[in-house]
């Protein structure tokens, strides 16, 4: 009798032991995630080893959920934001985890939690290739790796992964194909890929994955055709927004509410099914090649909200009938080639509807449409008669491309030569040396090494030479009406050329002497600059002496900007010039992306472009663009007699007088403008930047100071993380400064936080306005 007893006390001894085991096993588990990760701040909840994580309050950066004592949900989001300029798949210094961090071993530890559902790990740092043993976790509902530093391909055992239906790998360095086994998960609904660095074409498979409800490839370097999706009849949100797909749309699932095309060379005509989709709310089809009429049942549909068909080759005329939803709240039908009247439901008065239709030939606002026979400019027909015609022109023109191509090889070479006849040249003439460190040596090899540099697909206007008298015709021998201002840098008059086309003169007075040969090199390498968010030179003047011994002035000329300066818009002098903080980081982000382009898009790079509000203009579509940029190229004597007039606190002393030359510095100042908007204006001259931006360190001065238009239409999260990097662009140290890279990285993130924060407000406002 006495063993039986002794028998049910073991077993019941056992029986209590076994679960406090198995949450120590667990607890050690976790431990050894936190040291892997190197101890960051967020699990210093963890600090304690005999704490139970299971009963830990959950943060926004932090929680454990635990069903009895097995752990089913972890979730960490790290403050690892900053990406680096270049990631080659090794451990960055205070960017990624240590030389000492080895994935595989981390994913080892994490699928010892064999009950894990979900895994959101965000912004950790994590960085090597994910490996196949993350399968191990077969419990796993929901993975979250996004933000991080994930390379090489994405692991095909996570198709075996049963219950898994929803994968987020958003913001890492894949860089290979999409995969093209999504087919064999029979659970996945929602797949997020977005900027990686993902190729190839989009698999057909993929129309298969018959569970998918929201598929995101957005910012990637996709190609090919955008398969055939009609059989995913669950399919709600589909974002392939930032690509390079180059075919014809094809036919959409009924049930999607947002189709996200934009930036991409989608051809062909907008299929007239597009027209019956009766759930859809979001449709964005902008800078695409699409053309012929737009199926007129997308401006009825019954939920439609936000309609953008903007920078296409869409013809035709609109019907005067045409019939609009009432949910319909933004159209963009600008810069194609409608011609005809505006319908009337297209009245932006009737509901507050926003309706943008500039660059068209509409009879509707004239002075923003084309003459009517640039949109008349049809396809011929193409009748069976005339086919062999087609094929003998076709043929006819693929032999002169080909002749040209010769031509062109012997002339680079020529060229070539040429410039290395100049250089030596050039090394005979020591006053031709540049003031801004570039040496005439260095001048004639930019020449050649940017013929080589792709400066984007865009269709940018010729460079042209023009001559004084041109000038004098289209600003009517610069008489005051033509007279915008006065600047450190020059004059700046605004003319209309004879074809319509309205520029903007800037005339240097040129204080170092250079030889034409020399300028000419200097002013070739100059016209190379073309990007979007840079307005564009169109050409110049050289004003020299008879004998061109010397030059007097140049006048470089650009295209007309009409929007005004983002200074303007800034000052709160107009209440109609008022940007919401959605649209105030879309000038950062777009101006981060021109001073990106300078530094990097050309050798040598064009460093010191004193950047300032004022320099930042805005187009009708609030596009902005960067003025006055490069000009170190041709004389830094300009910039030494210039005054910055009004910004005084940005200059208080000879250090900020140098950094006020650094490229990051200046655009920290622009951040700080962009933030406090006119209470910056009426700090004047005496006050100090340092102590301002010490003043507003913490969040509620930073309230009493900031510009209300911010505070009111931005998130908090995305406040600090452009005043975060504000401070860094701000530093005293120049070394301590970021890349434009990562000052570019941070404000896209902060974009993409804001528009997460929108959450159901997004309706309201553009997907892509921030």
């Amino acid at each position: 009798m006495g063993w039986h007893l002794s028998i049910l006390i073991m077993a019941t001894t056992c029986f209590m032991l076994f679960p406090r085991s198995d949450q120590s096993s667990q607890s050690q588990f976790l431990q050894q995630l936190r040291k892997q990760l190197e101890y960051p701040r967020q699990l210093d909840a963890w600090g304690n080893p005999s704490s139970d994580p299971c009963y830990t309050q959950p943060t926004a950066v932090l929680a454990v959920t635990c069903d009895g004592n097995a752990i089913t949900e972890l979730k960490i989001v790290g403050d690892r934001i900053s990406k680096p300029p270049k990631f080659s798949g090794f451990s960055v210094p205070n960017v990624t985890l240590s030389e000492a961090f080895v994935l595989d071993s981390f994913v080892t530890t994490l699928a010892r939690l064999t009950t894990l559902r979900v895994v959101i790990l965000v912004s950790l740092g994590l960085w090597g290739p994910l490996p196949d043993k993350i399968h191990r976790l077969s419990s796993l509902e929901v993975l979250d790796l996004s933000s991080n530093f994930l390379y090489g391909s994405i692991p095909p055992k996570l198709s075996v992964m049963s219950k898994l239906h929803t994968v987020t790998l958003d913001g890492n360095y894949f860089n290979v194909s999409v995969p093209d086994w999504l087919d064999l998960f029979s659970n996945l609904t929602v797949l997020r890929l977005q900027s990686n660095q993902l190729k190839g074409s989009i698999p057909s498979s993929i129309g298969k994955a018959a569970m998918l409800t929201e598929l995101a490839l957005a910012g990637n370097s996709i190609s090919g055709d955008v398969p055939n999706l009609g059989n995913l009849s669950k399919l709600e949100m589909l974002d392939l927004r930032d690509n390079e797909l180059d075919g014809e749309l094809p036919e959409m699932p009924t049930a999607l509410v947002t189709i996200l095309l934009s930036k991409n060379s989608l051809k062909g005509e907008i299929p007239q099914k597009f027209g019956q989709l009766n759930r859809l709310q979001h449709l964005d089809l902008s800078f695409n090649f699409l053309v012929g009429s737009p199926p007129e049942g997308i401006f009825a549909l019954p939920n439609i909200s936000y309609l953008n068909l903007a920078a296409n080759m869409l013809s035709g005329s609109l019907s005067s009938s045409l019939t609009c939803s009432s949910t319909l709240g933004f159209v963009d039908l600008s810069t194609n080639r409608f011609t005809g009247d505006l319908p009337a439901c297209l009245n932006g008065n009737i509901n507050n509807k926003v309706v943008k239709f500039d660059g068209n030939c509409f009879s509707a606002d004239p002075a923003h449409q084309h003459e009517a026979k640039y949109c008349q400019q049809s396809h011929k027909g193409r009748g069976s008669n005339k086919d062999v015609g087609l094929v003998i022109t076709v043929v006819g023109i693929l032999f002169i491309v080909l002749v040209l191509s010769l031509v062109l090889m012997a002339s680079n070479k020529r060229s070539c030569q040429k410039v290395l006849a100049e250089q030596q040249f050039l090394q005979k003439h020591k006053q031709d040396n540049s003031t801004s460190g570039m040496s005439s040596e260095l001048l004639v090899n930019a020449r050649c090494i940017s013929n080589a540099v792709k400066l984007g697909t865009q269709i940018q206007p010729s460079y042209h030479i023009f001559s004084l008298e041109e000038l004098k015709e289209a600003t009517k021998s610069f008489e005051r009406s033509a007279f915008l201002g006065e600047g450190a840098i020059g004059k700046l008059y605004m003319g209309k050329l004879e074809n319509g086309t309205l520029i903007a003169i800037r005339c240097l007075a040129l204080h170092q002497r250079y030889s034409i040969r020399n300028l000419k090199l200097r002013l070739d390498l100059l016209a190379k600059l073309r990007h979007p968010n840079l307005v564009c030179l169109l050409g110049h003047c050289i004003d020299s002496a008879v004998d061109e011994s010397s030059v007097k002035r140049v006048f470089l000329v650009y295209e007309y900007v009409p929007g005004g300066t983002l200074s303007s818009y800034l000052s709160g002098s107009s209440p109609e010039k008022t940007l919401k903080w959605c649209g105030r980081l879309q000038v950062l982000i777009a101006i981060a992306k021109a001073v990106h382009f300078l530094h990097t898009g050309i050798i040598p790079g064009s460093l010191y472009n004193r950047l300032k509000s004022s320099s930042i203009l805005l187009d009708e579509h609030l596009m902005a663009k960067l003025s006055d940029y490069g000009l170190s190229i041709i004389t830094e004597e300009i910039y030494k007699h210039e005054v910055v007039e009004g910004k005084r606190y940005l200059q208080n002393n000879v250090a900020a007088m140098e950094d006020s030359e650094d490229d990051v510095y200046c655009f920290g100042c622009i951040i700080l403008e962009v933030l406090m908007g006119p209470k910056l204006h009426g700090k004047g001259s005496p006050f100090v930047l340092n102590d301002l931006v010490v003043s507003i360190s913490s969040q509620e001065e930073r309230e009493e100071v900031l510009d209300p238009v911010v505070i009111g239409t931005s998130s908090q999260d995305s406040l600090s993380v452009v005043f975060s990097i504000m401070i860094k662009c701000l530093s005293i140290e120049s070394s301590a400064r970021p890349s434009i890279e990562e000052v570019l990285w941070n404000l896209q993130y902060a974009a993409q936080v804001q528009v997460t924060a929108d959450g159901d407000q997004r309706s309201e406002v553009s997907p892509e306005a921030c």
